[in-house]
């Protein structure tokens, strides 16, 4: 989030070095010892940045601000295929644990424990997690790798015997806690007679598996942590916040009848009139006012290669940021909502990253003329049918899931995956013009 690239970085920092999450009013406090943010910046920040999620609490405004990020360890480390990996981690997975037991002998390991090395230093740059220290950083990988962690038995939680239902009991390699504790909602408290923290018999265990015992005391609330997390990913959590800036106006789409010729409704209208099927707008504080030159800003913003505008006050397009004020970009409804006819909808393009760092538009054919099995206009009808939908792609003899919710094409087989990007085709304010003259000559 660049205009508020060092309040996140110090703000998960802070949620890192407190078991991975805080209550909302209390990081704002922290992080006011440490940087100038308003309370506006602050929820604005929270609210869009990736790197945090919000869980609301029973009451109004009990909210719990949970680290988050999509990055993982290279679960192909140490084979030959991992040599094209550039999204993931390359490092040993029990330096992460603190337990390596190569790393304190005299026999060295043969996976790195280097995290600032060239290929890890390139990918957490990237992600913006370069400045956070060790310790914050594999904290948060803890709980949000599902490959790191073993889950909660979720046999132990049912039955009435000292294990539960888990047949395998003091065998089990799952890990046996209370799962409405794990939840936050266990009623019987210090009375449970489940487990609220790990006890002598499954740190053993844990310890067995390389887990460091400063890794096994922080689990109970890495493991609410990872319930919070995953719960998000599943079904949308309620807002609890007041509407943020862009949501004041509830008008968000232009009309494509004034834009096209003429609105019978005019001022009634309960859409947006602009004579472009584009609008950015940058809000000041007070309110939204045009973001000039807008035809350049457009342009940019249809390159699926640029994260941010040209402009000598840029626009970041992965925040929708100009410095610390928010952006937003306003358009006609989408092309696959109306029948090929209607002129100047929004036409959304689909994009992979390709082998080579370059953008590829999806049913287009590649440097090797293959192609996949949806394409753009498949892919938005898919997505603004459910956004937490995942769809199935096919490329070759090569099978890939696309998740619309963290925008990523993942091939489960070789546990690889891609970044997947949303832009709109571009019109000039010249070819806007000319569909306009070519529509009024044809009707």
């Amino acid at each position: 989030m660049a205009g508020f690239s060092r309040e996140v970085t110090l703000a998960s920092g802070l949620l890192c070095s407190s078991s991975g999450s805080m209550q909302l009013l209390e990081l704002h406090r922290k992080l006011l010892q440490r940087c100038d943010v308003t309370k506006e910046e602050f929820c604005f920040m929270v609210q869009k940045c990736p790197r945090f999620l919000l869980v609301p609490g029973e009451r109004a405004g009990d909210c719990t601000v949970v680290a988050k990020t999509s990055l993982r360890l290279c679960s192909r480390y140490g084979r030959e295929e991992s040599g094209g990996c550039r999204e993931e981690l390359h490092i040993c997975k029990f330096f992460i644990y603190g337990n390596c037991r190569f790393g304190k002998g005299r026999k060295s390991c043969k996976f790195s424990h280097d995290i600032r090395s060239a290929h890890n230093f390139e990918i957490l740059r990237e992600c913006t997690l370069h400045e956070l220290n060790e310790d914050q950083l594999f904290l948060l990988l803890l709980q949000n790798d599902p490959a790191l962690l073993p889950e909660v038995c979720l046999h132990y939680n049912k039955g009435s015997g000292l294990h539960g239902g888990c047949t395998f009991q003091e065998n089990c390699t799952k890990v046996h806690l209370c799962q409405h504790f794990v939840q936050g909602d266990c009623m019987f408290g210090l009375g449970c007679k489940r487990q609220h923290a790990i006890n002598q018999h499954g740190r053993r265990i844990l310890e067995e598996r390389g887990l460091s015992g400063a890794v096994i005391q922080e689990l109970p609330f890495i493991y609410r942590n990872i319930h919070h997390l995953t719960a998000a990913a599943t079904e949308k959590l309620p807002d609890s916040f007041p509407k943020s800036v862009d949501q004041t106006d509830e008008r968000q789409e232009i009309c494509l009848h004034f834009t096209r010729n003429s609105c019978r409704f005019q001022n009634e209208c309960r859409l947006i009139h602009f004579q472009l099927p584009y609008k950015w707008e940058v809000f000041d504080g007070v309110s939204w006012t045009d973001l000039q030159p807008m035809e350049d800003m457009e342009r940019d913003f249809c390159d699926p290669s640029k994260s941010q505008s040209c402009a000598n006050q840029p626009v970041n397009f992965l925040t929708m940021t100009q410095g610390r004020q928010p952006v937003r970009r306003l358009s006609t409804i989408s092309s696959v909502t109306k029948p090929p006819h209607y002129i100047l909808t929004t036409v959304w393009l689909w994009y992979y990253k390709g082998d080579q760092g370059n953008w590829m538009e999806y049913g287009q054919p590649d440097e090797k003329q293959r192609t996949t099995s949806v394409t753009s206009q498949t892919l938005e009808e898919a997505f603004l049918s459910g956004r937490t939908a995942e769809v199935k792609v096919v490329k070759g003899q090569r099978h890939y899931v696309i998740s619309f919710q963290d925008m990523y094409q993942r091939n489960p087989k070789h546990k690889t995956k891609r970044r997947v990007c949303r832009r709109p085709r571009f019109f000039s304010v010249a070819d806007v013009e000319k569909q306009k003259t070519h529509d009024l000559m044809r009707s």
